[in-house]
């Protein structure tokens, strides 16, 4: 595990090195099918992080959000989402970063969340405690809070619910503190500080939560589908986040409304 890390952290390196010298300049930008913006950022990352990938681990799989799927039946299977929150990226706000996860037999068992505006590194490991680097401070550890009325929520953007499905999301918003927006993997990384409780997301692809699954179960939260289930290759789409164990009764509940 300690190699596959090295890997990871160094693929994380040649991402941001492509990312940087584009953020905040002019960029074209073009359409995808699903509206969401696609800059040469994007490419040049997935790029970089592929062909490190080969050369390191040749067998493994690898799915990525730009260039498609190879050897996705392996073993071990990378995931990859080179700038998650590419409307941030675009629009100059530093709520986005880089996602590099390993699936092994389909489990989500390594997942880096970096920004590389920032210099922030979230590194999570099955079975180890998620660390945590960057100039701003903070400390690895989802905090305390059994109770949904005393829960920060966060979610990356209220149009991500499809139409008539977000009773639930509405149900759970009512019920707790407040709600934020916006953040797309960052806010991830901030329930991994302890500063956000539950974030809550839908329509999201593997590559969007692979890597965040052992970020906050390595900082002692859960991450689960709508209804408490494991997140998997086959999941809808759906993702809860809660720091607490103990709030995710409440918020599937509250979800399923």
């Amino acid at each position: 595990m300690d190699d596959l890390i090295r890997t990871a952290e160094a693929a994380a390196d040649l991402a941001g090195a492509a990312i940087r010298p584009l953020f905040r300049s002019a960029l074209l930008v073009e359409s995808k099918g699903d509206a969401s913006p696609v800059t040469e950022a994007d490419r040049a990352a997935e790029r970089a992080i592929r062909d490190h990938l080969a050369k390191a681990h040749p067998t493994h799989g690898v799915i990525g959000e730009e260039y498609g799927s190879h050897q996705a039946d392996a073993e071990w299977v990378w995931v990859l989402d080179p700038i998650d929150g590419t409307r941030a990226f675009v629009t100059g706000r530093p709520l986005f970063g880089t996602l590099i996860g390993l699936l092994h037999r389909g489990r989500p068992v390594l997942g880096i969340i970096d920004q590389p505006a920032t210099g922030e590194r979230w590194i999570g490991v099955e079975g180890r405690r998620t660390t945590f680097r960057g100039p701003f401070g903070g400390t690895v550890g989802c905090r305390p809070c059994p109770d949904i009325g005393g829960a920060e929520l966060a979610s990356t953007a209220p149009d991500i619910f499809p139409d008539g499905a977000d009773a639930g999301f509405l149900a759970l918003r009512r019920a707790a503190r407040r709600v934020t927006w916006g953040g797309d993997c960052y806010i991830y990384g901030l329930l991994a500080l302890g500063l956000i409780d539950v974030v809550v997301d839908a329509t999201m692809k593997p590559w969007d939560w692979a890597a965040l699954v052992p970020v906050v179960e390595g900082a002692g939260g859960r991450v689960t589908d709508h209804r408490g289930r494991a997140l998997t290759l086959d999941s809808a789409g759906d993702v809860l986040a809660v720091g607490d164990p103990a709030l995710l009764p409440a918020a599937t509940r509250l979800l399923g409304a």
